[in-house]
């Protein structure tokens, strides 16, 4: 495999000629480097003018290899071969070095170059690219190229050092400027006099300030290495590498817009700089960024009221490290009664939103502190969590929320401090924790019961001032408290579809159904194995319905019938399996006792399956209790079945079938909040 460096474009603040007689000053040997032991001129030679000077060189390296290999390679020291060519009118130098030991079994190129500043003529920038490819060393291949990987980045920083320390000599020897090249006389013309090496120019002081770094890049568009330490961070050769080469790729291959170089800095972080699998990740994320337009989701996305008043969460000031901080309130937090409210895609876009805004924000805190600040810190409370919010669709939700994040907002997270969790916590962690990346959960620091108090908790990444009032700091925190969304704003799946939003989900968890006198909802499930478990979680939105469970051998026709109510033309989306043909207790067994269910209750509840066949569960509009035959009709009665018939009755419904073995948390989810009463397994509240 070939090993290439690209290096980011390097600055010094002299003027070309300056830095040309700083860089001649490291031949024939350079003290400062101490591999290199000296160097031979093979070949030199320039143009007619004097503007264009070549120098060919042997240069003898003493490269830092266990003995051992030295001794089976049978060489003490390596040879490379250099050619300079220095153009004086284009004010340019090209260095071009390729190995001469071992060139059969080893390929080296390097390329380096010095240029005059595209913004300022009195600076000078440098760039340098290598590529390593061991074609065959003796079965130590492995090995040779870890030691050349680790001597060559070991030095290319010291490069640069290097020059600006024989600028500093130059400059102590009171030569400040350099003229610059200018075409011989023409015969007969009189010679003009230029400044000797070691005047100053009048007028023109040597600016020997610091860079003043800018966002936005040069006209070159490429990566400045001040530029990458003011607002990325320290980064190693390598690492500086792997993001200037894939920038470049995306600038030469990639027809959407480029992200920010932050952006793909995330993504190599998390792939642990493997340039090849960084790209694939960003690849497949800005494509569905494009599908889903979340560029424009800050523009476009505006919460609903009801997140406004119920989500629990929302941005607080920073912590110690420049972080901005989102405080979530995850205990006080009605998940299933937002997710029935609002359906998932809602709460997608609105965590998504959250992220962009973090984005921003690390931009902001970067520009305010002066340093890189790429990540921000989550402060999540427990206070409240219960098993209520081990809820089997909202566990599902928030697990695809997870993965969205994790696969397209990469190394965004700085910290999560989990605070006052409870013993609960245990659960909901061991079926969150296999989603989240490794280098995320690194990240946790969970605290339970009062332990984020004092030395060693919260007060050690945020100020106290800044601590939330609620966690028993001086800070009043508007984030909203929260509370149960009322079962009267509960959506169903016609509602949330006539939206208008673009749907990031292909699918829902949940299905509504319509129940009409005479016209029952049916679902049939197959059970291929008898050790299956079927699940089920409904909420009656309107009416009174019975719920039963039925088991046949036959499988059932599917139809869609009308109702048999003159006042009402179709039962909408009503479905009717078992034929009125069919007989209890021959073609087909009750497996539940019926259960009527109100309206405003929220029912769940399993089955155990004992045989494979097809499974029925039915809901269907409760009437009256029967009269005996010898009483008359009670006035109550009459009125109940007319109240009863002049309305049809709405459910939204979620099922699932597991295997018996992938049942393990069935009875934690079934309990999921206090059973105001329980037919076998079924829970209500």
């Amino acid at each position: 495999m070939v090993q290439k460096y690209q290096s980011p474009v390097r600055v010094y603040k002299y003027p070309f000629e300056l830095v040309m007689a700083a860089y001649e000053k490291r031949f024939p040997t350079c003290p400062e480097i101490p591999v290199f032991l000296g160097s031979e001129i093979l070949h030199e030679s320039r143009s007619d003018d004097g503007a264009i000077h070549i120098i060919e060189r042997s240069c003898k390296l003493n490269v830092d290899a266990p003995r051992l290999l030295k001794k089976i390679a049978g060489v003490e020291y390596v040879f490379f071969i250099q050619k300079n060519t220095v153009n004086w009118k284009e004010r340019t130098l090209r260095i071009e070095a390729h190995n001469e030991t071992f060139a059969n079994r080893v390929v080296v190129l390097e390329t380096c170059s010095y240029s005059v500043h595209p913004e300022n003529e009195e600076w000078t920038c440098f760039e340098q690219s290598a590529s390593l490819d061991i074609k065959s060393f003796f079965g130590f291949e492995s090995t040779v190229e870890k030691i050349a990987m680790k001597q060559y980045t070991s030095n290319i920083k010291r490069g640069k050092e290097v020059i600006e320390h024989y600028l500093k000599e130059l400059i102590s020897q009171g030569i400040t400027f350099i003229p610059r090249w200018t075409p011989p006389p023409v015969c007969g013309q009189k010679d003009e006099q230029t400044p000797a090496a070691g005047d100053t120019a009048a007028g023109t002081p040597l600016d020997s300030g610091a860079l003043g770094t800018t966002r936005e890049q040069t006209g070159t568009d490429k990566l400045d290495a001040d530029y990458i330490e003011r607002y990325l961070g320290q980064l190693t050769p390598m690492q500086e590498s792997c993001l200037i080469r894939l920038r470049q790729w995306l600038q030469e291959t990639h027809k959407g817009k480029i992200p920010k170089d932050e952006h793909i800095l995330r993504f190599l972080r998390a792939r642990d700089f493997n340039i090849d699998k960084a790209r694939e990740m960003l690849c497949q994320s800005l494509s569905w960024r494009k599908q889903y337009q979340v560029d424009y989701i800050l523009q476009s996305w505006r919460p609903p009221a009801l997140l406004d008043e119920y989500y629990t969460g929302g941005w607080h000031y920073q912590d110690k490290d420049g972080r901005p901080l989102y405080i979530l309130r995850l205990g006080q937090m009605d998940t299933k009664g937002l997710v029935k409210a609002l359906g998932e895609e809602s709460l997608l876009r609105h965590v998504l939103s959250i992220n962009e805004e973090g984005q921003k924000r690390c931009e902001e805190n970067t520009n305010i502190f002066g340093r890189p600040i790429t990540s921000w810190t989550c402060l999540v409370d427990l206070e409240g969590l219960n098993m209520r919010h081990l809820w089997r669709p909202g566990v599902k939700a928030l697990l695809r929320i997870i993965e969205v994040v994790e696969d397209n907002y990469p190394e965004t997270l700085g910290r999560l401090l989990i605070v006052r969790a409870p013993r609960v916590f245990p659960v909901l962690w061991t079926l969150v924790s296999p989603f989240i990346n490794e280098n995320t959960r690194q990240k946790f620091l969970i605290y339970s019961g009062n332990n984020y108090q004092g030395p060693g908790g919260l007060v050690d990444y945020v100020d106290k001032d800044v601590i939330p009032d609620f966690l028993g700091g001086d800070c009043m925190c508007t984030v909203p408290e929260g509370g149960l969304v009322p079962k009267s704003l509960y959506q169903t799946d016609d509602e949330s579809e006539s939206s208008d939003h673009i749907r990031l989900w292909t699918e829902t968890i949940y299905h509504s159904a319509n129940v009409l006198r005479g016209a029952p909802h049916e679902i049939v499930v197959e059970i291929l194995e008898g050790e299956s478990v079927i699940t089920w979680d409904f909420d009656i939105l309107k009416g009174d319905v019975v719920f039963s469970l039925f088991h046949s051998k036959r499988a059932p026709e599917t139809s869609h019938k009308e109702a048999t109510l003159p006042s009402t033309s179709a039962a909408g989306d009503n479905m009717q399996l078992i034929d009125k043909t069919w007989v209890l207790g021959v073609d087909y067994s009750r497996m539940e006792s019926p259960l009527v269910c109100r309206e405003g209750e929220s029912i769940q509840g399993s089955h155990v399956t004992r045989w494979p066949g097809f499974y029925i569960l039915q809901w269907k509009m409760h009437g009256p209790p029967p009269c005996a035959a010898t009483s008359l009709p009670r006035v109550d009665d009459v009125l109940a079945s007319l109240q009863v018939s002049s309305h049809k009755c709405k459910l939204i419904y979620y099922y699932e079938v597991l295997a018996s073995k992938d049942f393990r948390s069935s009875e934690c989810i079934s309990t999921a909040a206090p059973a105001a009463s329980c037919s076998q397994n079924t829970c209500r509240r």
